[in-house]
């Protein structure tokens, strides 16, 4: 059994059976989980901490303490009815990537003692780890046609999110913080500030569109 292996067994297998049938965070996490075993969760890859990240996010707002900023909004609003299954799903994806893949690029470099630039080929495969669960979530929990006009609501705010820009802003970011390691002040700031931007977004994404 691997390092990740013994972190994310009993936080992935422990919590579903806990989750009424359209709470929010069910949602996401069982999309999030379906995709990420076909990924090669090694301990230290990329894909591993970004699996970590999320988790320990999980752990803390299931225990009653603080997660990231931008993970909140999933969690007050999971119970929401006026907020469907996609919305959740994007929102936590949105969560996942404009934040905890930021900060797993940096983790990983801090652990290699390298640049961003040596994961570019590590940080493809996760993109295409996270775009089959784009798609996972597209095919699953979009509404299909006859229940969904063009001028309805989720259609507006489901096509105003972007994977690829998110992906492409949380490279930037993690080459930004990697530069910042020098400047404590600054690399203490912006991440805080990345995290609320995050929250943001989130937030929209879970606009009621009932």
């Amino acid at each position: 059994m691997t390092q990740t292996e013994e972190f994310t067994e009993p936080a992935v297998r422990s919590r579903p059976h806990r989750w009424p049938p359209g709470d929010g965070v069910g949602v996401f996490h069982a999309v999030r989980r379906t995709v990420s075993e076909a990924g090669h969760r090694n301990a230290g890859s990329l894909e591993a901490r970004l699996t970590e990240r999320y988790l320990s996010a999980l752990a803390t707002a299931e225990a009653g303490g603080r997660p990231p900023e931008c993970w909140r909004p999933l969690f007050q609003y999971r119970h929401h009815p006026g907020v469907r299954p996609v919305q959740f799903a994007l929102a936590g994806l949105h969560a996942h990537v404009a934040h905890d893949l930021a900060l797993a690029v940096v983790d990983v470099c801090r652990t290699r003692d390298c640049e961003p630039d040596a994961l570019e080929g590590e940080f493809e495969q996760v993109g295409d780890l996270l775009s089959l669960l784009e798609e996972r979530i597209h095919d699953e929990l979009m509404p299909g046609p006859d229940l969904l006009r063009i001028a309805d609501p989720l259609t507006h705010l489901v096509s105003s999110w972007s994977l690829e820009r998110a992906r492409g802003a949380a490279w930037t970011t993690a080459r930004v913080l990697r530069r910042l390691r020098g400047f404590p002040s600054a690399a203490e700031e912006f991440p805080r500030q990345n995290d609320a931007g995050a929250g943001l977004v989130v937030r929209f994404l879970l606009t009621p569109c009932r």
